[in-house]
């Protein structure tokens, strides 16, 4: 029973981790078609391109937590 519970941990923790890193290129995708009609000052314009470069560059090496954080900032930021 115990080994029955570990391995359902196991499975939804993955399961997880590919949804998340899934929403990672939607999230970006969403980013660059709001970026051009936005109105942001040129600080907050460079801003949200970094924090897209840096949630794009943490998908790429699998750390998709830290991924959709810099892409969520990246989004309030445009109010998306």
């Amino acid at each position: 029973m115990k080994l029955r519970s570990i391995v359902v941990a196991v499975s939804l923790a993955l399961a997880s981790g590919v949804a998340l890193a899934n929403s990672c290129p939607q999230d970006m995708k969403a980013i660059d078609a709001a970026v051009s009609k936005a109105k942001l000052s040129d600080s907050q314009a460079a801003e949200v391109k970094k924090l897209r470069a840096e949630g794009e560059k943490f998908h790429k090496e699998g750390k998709h937590s830290e991924s959709m954080e810099a892409l969520g900032k990246a989004k309030k930021i445009l109010k998306i």
